[in-house]
């Protein structure tokens, strides 16, 4: 196990398991070839943002996305080698935006959260709505985190599985020396932003790219989050999204590369960044006193809504029937559908007759 560079109380948990599983292991006769790691990825973001595109290049489907209708589930598998038993990714995927948010119950839960990372995916195409997005599924999420992790998890867990989850799954804190470990608020799982349709993006004023640029960047650093730019037009940019992916659904070595030009796809693993380097809040025609906020985060998110108000319309109204969707189409079925909401229709007039007859008797 590669040394631990923090001194948080889950990375002295995982340090002593560590030393304790590894004598019981070697008694045993046991190694990694002979046991498996199973890890948890859950991606979500802006509603038609990008997510199943990101997911499908990352297990190499080569299959047109389709909408993502309430909470789906596929999963991926990967040798690490001959005559080694495959390691296997668990991956959720939330649709609807932030309209199904109660829904992070499913996929996060006391048995997955230490081997669990999550992804989310912010479209850059809708500046309006990323702060508002971004805020209520990382709020979500982080609950049930906290929730899963204070519950029991199932007696009847292997132990190899428990030490596997535990530490090839380790949390992603900035070292010890790090300038601004005390000034961020690490997300308790590994988290990776991913801002999509980096191609309508670079068409954007230059001015506000670097509005956006800049925030995302507090966010993630403050996070202790990695952050990349892509888009589903570009092979290179979706094979470096797909590295980040390896990386926490397979433990793969993940890229070194580094980008911080607001003319580029930004590339910023997690604690590859500071605040000296992000620099101030971009306020070029605001008061950052008169914003009033209570902290850092606060103080970036006022400035970046003066920037880019917040959508008025809710992000909270009701998905449209699925039942009327043209994907899920069963003719036979549907015809049914039609008679029976034709037979309610018919019934309730008969009922409002009636009704109305009595009021006249009485």
């Amino acid at each position: 196990m590669p040394k631990i560079s923090s001194d948080t109380l889950w990375d002295l948990a995982a340090a002593e398991v560590y030393s304790r599983e590894t004598g019981s292991a070697e008694e045993d006769g046991k190694d990694e070839r002979t046991v498996f790691n199973e890890r948890t990825v859950f991606f979500m973001g802006n509603k038609a943002g990008g997510k199943t595109s990101i997911l499908l290049r990352c297990l190499e489907r080569d299959e047109a996305p389709k909408p993502t209708l309430a909470l789906e589930y596929t999963f991926g598998r990967r040798a690490r080698g001959h005559n080694t038993p495959k390691d296997i990714v668990h991956l959720w995927e939330l649709g609807g935006g932030t309209s199904l948010s109660e829904l992070v119950q499913i996929p996060i839960t006391a048995d997955n959260v230490r081997a669990l990372s999550v992804v989310l995916v912010l479209d850059l195409s809708k500046p309006n709505s990323m702060w508002g997005t971004m805020e209520r599924l990382l709020q979500a999420t982080r609950a049930q985190v906290e929730k899963a992790c204070s519950q029991p998890r199932r007696t009847g867990e292997s132990q190899a599985s428990s030490k596997h989850q535990a530490l090839n799954n380790p949390p992603r804190v900035l070292p010890k020396d790090h300038c601004d470990r005390e000034l961020i608020d690490p997300f308790p799982v590994p988290l990776v932003i991913v801002g999509t349709k980096f191609d309508i993006f670079q068409d954007v004023d230059s001015e506000k790219r670097k509005a956006i640029c800049k925030t995302l960047r507090f966010i993630a650093h403050y996070y202790a989050a990695s952050l990349i730019f892509t888009s589903s037009k570009s092979e290179s940019l979706m094979s470096k999204t797909k590295s980040f992916f390896t990386h926490l659904g397979f433990g793969a070595e993940r890229s070194k590369s580094v980008s911080c030009d607001s003319s580029k796809p930004l590339i910023v693993p997690v604690g590859m960044d500071s605040l000296s380097q992000i620099g101030s809040p971009p306020t070029p025609d605001v008061d950052i006193v008169s914003l009033h906020a209570k902290n850092p985060l606060d103080l970036w998110k006022k400035v970046f809504e003066r920037i880019f108000p917040p959508e008025s319309t809710s992000d909270h109204k009701e998905l449209k029937d699925p039942a009327k969707d043209p994907q899920y189409s069963e003719p036979q079925i549907d015809a049914m559908r039609i008679q029976k909401d034709q037979e309610l229709e018919q019934y309730k007039r008969n009922v409002s007759k009636s009704w109305k007859g009595l009021q006249l008797d009485s």
